[in-house]
């Protein structure tokens, strides 16, 4: 299958270096190029991608504002966030908003072509380590809200799933993989996704990575003795 990747940054240097590294790969086809968040819908529209490798600071329209716009359309494309900071308030904010992972502009091509394939097939591209570093970093996300309050809501969104549900969204939260989600709670894979499944639903989230990053507001300290500095997925 060919992955369709829609390139938005508004460094022309930055495209043409991502145009250049990822045109190159066989299973990627790279169908448009956006200097701005305002330019995203249009081109989505008009080029389908299945991808969007999106900047975060970007003049009239940053891509923060134009992931929440994309990501509230049906059929929304997959967002890969490309950032300069490892820990940034603005980061976790797309990810809530539903992108998939990011990348540091910094990473190395093959690592960045790595995470386009990964996030094209649904495996969001994040660490429990990098969970916990921007959770940490960005206490004070939400106006008016203080760790407390968010643990609280956190706490109780997560009380509203069936005891088996709760376990899986836990398990997503300290970065297992289906496999070993089944393996640590005596299931099936299918059984496993299927709880997944029925988890982003009861929550209307998009992704895994929302998961874990509401485990995290629930409890912290989540994840610390499973951290193996695998990615969520």
């Amino acid at each position: 299958m060919t992955i369709r990747l829609l390139i938005v940054d508004d460094d022309p240097l930055v495209r043409a270096g991502l145009t250049f590294m990822l045109g190159g790969a066989e299973d990627i086809e790279i169908v448009g190029e956006a200097a701005d968040g305002t330019q995203v819908a249009p081109l989505v529209e008009r080029c389908a991608p299945d991808v969007v490798l999106m900047d975060i600071r970007m003049p009239a329209m940053d891509g923060l504002t134009a992931t929440e716009a994309l990501r509230a359309r049906p059929d929304a494309p997959e967002v890969l966030v490309l950032t300069t900071f490892h820990a940034d308030e603005q980061v976790l904010r797309a990810l809530r908003a539903g992108a998939a992972g990011f990348v540091l502009k910094d990473t190395p091509p093959e690592r960045i072509v790595s995470a386009v394939r990964r996030v094209a097939a649904g495996d969001p591209v994040l660490s429990p380590a990098v969970t916990r570093q921007l959770m940490t970093h960005v206490a004070g996300t939400s106006p008016g809200a203080t760790p407390d309050t968010r643990r609280r809501g956190a706490a109780g969104r997560l009380a509203t799933l069936a005891d088996r549900e709760r376990e899986v969204a836990y398990a997503v939260g300290r970065g297992r993989s289906n496999a070993e989600i089944a393996a640590d709670l005596y299931m099936s894979v299918p059984t496993v996704k299927a709880h997944v499944s029925r988890v982003l639903a009861k929550l209307g989230f998009n992704n895994r990575v929302q998961i874990a990053l509401l485990v995290h507001d629930a409890d912290p300290a989540t994840g610390d003795g499973g951290d193996r500095g695998g990615d969520v997925r």
